[in-house]
């Protein structure tokens, strides 16, 4: 069995046969456009942000199986605060803010990258990054929000 791991950097649901995919896929002989395909449904709820993806094919029998890296929280939290990048000085400078379900969708994107034992734990995670970039959250401070999500005041949202 012999097999080919590609690594790429793609634009999230917009991977196509030409570079940097189909060259390195050619001269393998196998179904590219089935292998792009597939990377596209893989990647779609990235669209518009650049992607890691781990690709790794059998020759022999065309199989293949991708590993989709995701975005830095970083660039998942200035996406969605429609932002071009964070405060300077985020202890006197607000740059954004996110809602406390978009804060959720990321820590769902990234799921397997956060340390947190659960969804509220991972959010927890994604909004202390907020804390550094000088976003907040539903308009209040980072911080706050952590402590109302410790005392339960999101449950609804989880």
């Amino acid at each position: 069995m012999a097999t080919e791991t590609i690594e790429a950097l793609i634009d999230g649901g917009e991977a196509s046969a030409g570079p940097p995919l189909g060259p390195e896929l050619g001269p393998l002989g196998v179904d590219i456009m089935k292998i792009v395909n597939a990377i596209n449904d893989e990647t779609e709820k990235f669209e518009g942000m650049k992607v890691p993806i781990k690709l790794t094919v059998d020759t022999d029998s065309g199989d293949f199986d991708i590993e989709v890296g995701t975005p830095p929280s970083s660039a998942l939290i200035l996406e969605k605060a429609g932002i071009e990048k964070g405060s300077g000085n985020p202890k006197t400078s607000k740059a954004g803010n996110i809602t406390i379900q978009q804060a959720k969708e990321i820590a769902e994107m990234k799921d397997n990258d956060l340390l947190g034992k659960n969804l509220k734990q991972k959010t927890k995670e994604i909004i202390g990054t907020c804390v550094s970039m000088g976003i907040t959250v539903d308009e209040k401070e980072p911080k706050v929000v952590e402590k109302l999500i410790d005392e339960g005041e999101y449950d609804s949202v989880f």
